[in-house]
């Protein structure tokens, strides 16, 4: 008669299976954090309405994320890319030369300005301040395009407090957070320091704008460390004002 023998699992095996069972609270509990963290986030990146007359947040962004791949479906369709590098190339150029002329002429600007220029796409802009002398200027844009813009988010500029003399940007409208849009501006400005928009008032911008502007007194409260110089109609890009902020100095009395 045979005996049956019986094969015990060997050590390791029942290490394993040890360490499973024990590790199983620790999964659970980083799955339910994970996802509790992501719903936290998701709920706290939807922009809420504006408190100020004047402009209005587009809604339907699910989240931050979201918002950011929507901005990222224009700036990485390859047909515009072309189009920017071509045939807008020259044109955007010598117009932002003219824009950025007028500004020296009013000595809102000048040949020692160290010049930041937000959301610049491939660079026109920059590539007009060194043209008219502001050799010191850089522009940023979720899509970097070396060595004229870098890599950065307006609502999170990758630059140190009171870097610039002079800030440009012509996409206010693709500010989701305006507050946080002005706020880096004058975060980064220098006291005295410039900063020129181009934005579209009352007339509704294009798809991917996520604000509606309807006239300048939202810009007067938004900029609430700088003073307001001037403001005129022109002919940007579909947009149609201009408006000059001066970033106020700091007072004896503030200082000490």
């Amino acid at each position: 008669m045979q005996r049956l023998k019986l094969k015990l699992p060997n050590i390791k095996s029942i290490n394993f299976i040890i360490c499973f069972l024990l590790s199983i609270p620790f999964l659970l509990f980083i799955i339910f954090h994970q996802t509790t963290t992501i719903a936290t986030t998701s709920a706290a990146a939807k922009p809420p309405p504006s408190s100020i007359p004047g402009l209005k947040i587009r809604l339907g962004y699910t989240s931050y994320t979201s918002y950011i791949s929507h901005q990222l479906n224009k700036t990485l369709n390859p047909k515009l890319r072309k189009i920017w590098k071509t045939r807008d190339w020259d044109r955007k150029i010598n117009v932002f030369s003219s824009f950025f002329d007028d500004l020296k002429k009013k000595n809102l600007l000048s040949n020692s300005s160290k010049a930041l220029c937000i959301g610049a796409r491939m660079g026109q802009e920059v590539v007009a301040l060194k043209r008219v002398g502001v050799s010191d200027s850089v522009g940023i844009d979720l899509v970097p395009s070396p060595p004229l813009v870098v890599r950065g988010d307006f609502h999170r500029q990758p630059f140190d407090d009171e870097s610039f003399d002079f800030e440009f940007s012509n996409v206010f409208d693709h500010a989701l957070y305006p507050e946080k849009f002005v706020g880096e501006i004058e975060r980064t400005l220098r006291p005295g320091g410039v900063c020129v928009l181009h934005v579209v008032i009352s007339r509704r911008p294009d798809k991917y704008s996520a604000n509606d502007l309807f006239s300048v007194d939202p810009l007067k409260k938004l900029f609430k460390r700088s003073e307001l110089v001037h403001v005129r109609t022109v002919d940007g890009f579909g947009l149609d004002t201009e408006v000059v902020f001066r970033k106020k100095k700091l007072t004896r009395r503030m200082k000490s």
